[in-house]
């Protein structure tokens, strides 16, 4: 196949307002993709054939149309029965809350670990997946481009609260305090403070304005005066807990995503190690890194919480962005980059697991409804199970 019937594919689905230095460096990444594909073919022909690759693409290049198609069928998901059993979760009430319910009881084994960049380019593909399936989706998956929105994420479509967006910031609460960061009931050192975001409340416009969290909280850094949140009744955070959407989207987090870290990311870490230390933060050295900032810039109950954070639909097209980067790491060193693997196949902190090896399996659990994978499966994103691209 010719190196431009792929470029053809990706260049189909790039256009943007915005062009900006890491976008460059995904087009340098897809141009080397084409070359490699051109001459070893696509990894997994069976599942991946090119007149199945699909392109996803930033939420700015998608029309208003295709924005309110793609929150229909979040909403969708969202109104399906459960089909993790009450006696496991009794707070998931559907199956956009099965998918929570997998996150909330691995976070610790996929955060931190060898496993955490796979794990999530799977889950985030199941989800696709399940709106597809279940509810009709038949458009692009959308990503979040955080670099494009850095110095005012609110400006932007996807959180301008508007019909076609994401739904957009909470209702301002004044009067609270800053979190210790990371938060200390993991961590330990309270390495940096995360200052009240720009709003708190509930969300109030937008198609996500009715849209319940029915999990959690486990570890929010949103703090509320008087008291709070409601705890959820049960330890383990799969108690039925029922509230609105709260979001508190912040400027300090965003600073985190802007075009020059992500840049910094993809060229300054030449190996997976590094990389992926720097991806999800040097909290030490006091870098947020631009995982964790992009779910600090969403912010708010659900948004902010290590554990409970898929419960803000917001989660999906951001780790879209996080798979996109890596996508782009990978791509611009493909021989040294593709499988390239590091980190405990344990959990976080547990310096006597082995090591993660591309044999290891990765699950989203027993009620989400799709098969394990492996590590070396999920190592392309047209291979394996997967088939796509990014614009």
């Amino acid at each position: 196949m010719k190196i431009s019937t792929y470029l053809g594919i990706a260049l189909a689905g790039s256009t943007s307002a915005k062009f900006m230095e890491n976008d460059h460096l995904a087009a340098e990444g897809m141009t080397k993709l084409a070359i490699h594909l051109t001459k070893n073919g696509i990894p997994s022909p069976g599942t991946c054939t090119l007149d199945k690759v699909s392109v996803r693409r930033e939420w700015a290049t998608l029309s208003r149309k295709e924005r309110i198609a793609f929150t229909d069928a979040v909403n969708c998901l969202h109104k399906l029965p459960a089909r993790t059993p009450a006696s496991v979760a009794p707070g998931a009430k559907s199956r956009y809350d099965d998918l929570v319910v997998t996150h909330i009881q691995q976070s610790l084994t996929i955060h931190g670990t060898g496993n955490f960049l796979t794990w999530h380019r799977y889950f985030t593909w199941v989800f696709e997946q399940m709106i597809r399936k279940e509810c009709g989706y038949k458009g692009t998956f959308p990503y979040y481009n955080w670099a494009h929105y850095a110095s005012d994420p609110k400006s932007g479509p996807f959180f301008d609260g508007s019909a076609s967006s994401m739904s957009g910031d909470g209702s301002y609460v004044p009067g609270r305090n800053s979190s210790c960061f990371p938060w200390d009931g993991i961590a330990g050192p309270c390495y940096m403070h995360l200052a009240p975001g720009s709003g708190g409340g509930c969300v109030t416009s937008g198609p996500f304005k009715d849209f319940k969290i029915n999990m959690g909280p486990l570890q929010t850094m949103l703090q509320l005066p008087g008291g709070g949140l409601p705890k959820n009744p049960q330890a383990n955070g799969l108690g039925y807990n029922p509230r609105c959407l709260r979001r508190d989207i912040s400027l300090q987090a965003a600073n985190a995503t802007t075009d020059s870290e992500v840049v910094r990311l993809i060229n300054n870490y030449t190996d997976i190690a590094t990389f992926q230390r720097e991806y999800q933060g040097a909290f030490a050295e006091g870098r947020m890194g631009v995982h964790t900032g992009g779910h600090y810039t969403i912010g708010g109950d659900a948004g902010s919480d290590f554990y409970n954070s898929p419960a803000d639909p917001a989660f999906y097209p951001h780790h879209g962005m996080i798979d996109r980067v890596w996508w782009t790491w990978q791509n611009l060193d493909l021989k040294n980059r593709e499988r390239a693997l590091a980190g405990s196949a344990g959990g976080i902190g547990d310096t006597t697991a082995k090591n993660a090896t591309l044999g290891d399996a990765l699950s989203v659990g027993e009620y989400v409804g799709y098969p394990n994978i492996t590590i070396r499966d999920a190592m392309s994103t047209v291979g394996g199970p997967f088939c796509y691209i990014y614009a």
